[in-house]
């Protein structure tokens, strides 16, 4: 009478082992950090800058205590691999510059990406993460492409900062780069003004993470809601949706094909290979052709 109990015991605990080990190909199956499949480019000698948050604590408006957050680490390593191995050069740049801290919780066992694990095996672009370019020394409008990524830590800062409003108007404007942001990155959009002091974003397609998700993973406490902020920005906001939204993904490109927005974490990969197949497929600007100029010969 007394084995009966124990190999229940034992069939649970194993069966509790297994659900843990298989638990991260479960959640992939169901559509967390889809593999990207579609068509990849070759850009050598074109120059892409990705924008992190400099915040790093999950905390209250106005309390600096809390648990750790930063950049979601797929939300820089998938474009980040995706522009570097189609041969462009990458910077990686922030608000105030220096660190941006990468939430420990999306390097964790059940939604680190292989692109996650390659980061923490490369020196470079730890160091580029530890040492990022302040935005105010960098001119936007010499990149090809502008990707913002997002992470709780971004609720904290890109939506309130004049400068990156003011570096991604001057963007625009230039005609050349092709503007991105993944999750709470499309908050970094959000002060980006026309010449009559409009949001440029108003009255084009976008997308961010949604209020949805937000709600279902009970974080609210963030001051800002990419939702919720590009609606009051004029956006035409977008989404898809799932029995959770964090399985979701959803990507936006606007009708002039300078925007180019991901919905949440599962987004990157997307986002980034549409900004460069836009890339791709702009004329390329030829050289002027000095001519020799003739000489007046006497005689």
């Amino acid at each position: 009478m007394k084995k009966k109990p124990l190999t229940i015991f034992g069939l649970l605990a194993f069966t509790i082992v297994i659900l843990a080990l298989a638990a991260p190909s479960i959640l992939h199956a169901l559509g967390i950090h889809p593999e990207y499949d579609g068509p990849t480019y070759a850009l050598p000698g074109k120059k892409a800058l990705i924008i992190g948050t400099n915040h790093g604590v999950l905390s209250k408006p106005g309390e600096t205590t809390g648990d750790p957050t930063g950049v979601a680490a797929s939300e820089f390593t998938h474009p980040y691999y995706g522009f570097l191995d189609a041969g462009m050069d990458v910077d990686v740049a922030s608000i105030n510059g220096g660190n941006i801290p990468v939430d420990p919780q999306t390097l964790g066992r059940m939604l680190i990406t292989p692109e996650d694990k390659r980061y923490l095996d490369d020196p470079i672009l730890q160091g580029k993460i530890k040492n990022s370019i302040k935005i105010d020394d960098i001119d936007f409008t010499q990149y090809d492409a502008i990707f913002i990524a997002g992470g709780w830590g971004a609720a904290y800062d890109l939506g309130y900062s004049d400068k990156l409003g003011k570096k991604i108007a001057e963007a625009y404007y230039a005609k050349t780069p092709v503007i991105g942001s993944v999750c709470h990155g499309a908050l970094g959009l959000i002060r980006a003004k026309d010449e009559d002091g409009k949001p440029i974003i108003a009255g084009r397609k976008a997308t961010g993470v949604s209020d949805k998700q937000v709600k279902e993973l009970g974080i609210d406490v963030t001051p800002m809601h990419p939702e919720t902020e590009l609606r009051k920005a004029g956006a035409l906001y977008e989404s898809s949706t799932a029995f959770r939204d964090l399985f979701a993904t959803h990507v936006v490109v606007d009708n002039e094909k300078r925007f180019v927005t991901g919905q949440n974490q599962n987004s990157g990969h997307v986002t980034a290979h549409k900004m460069m197949e836009i890339i791709s497929k702009l004329p390329k600007v030829k050289a002027p052709v000095n001519k020799p100029v003739k000489e007046d010969v006497e005689g």
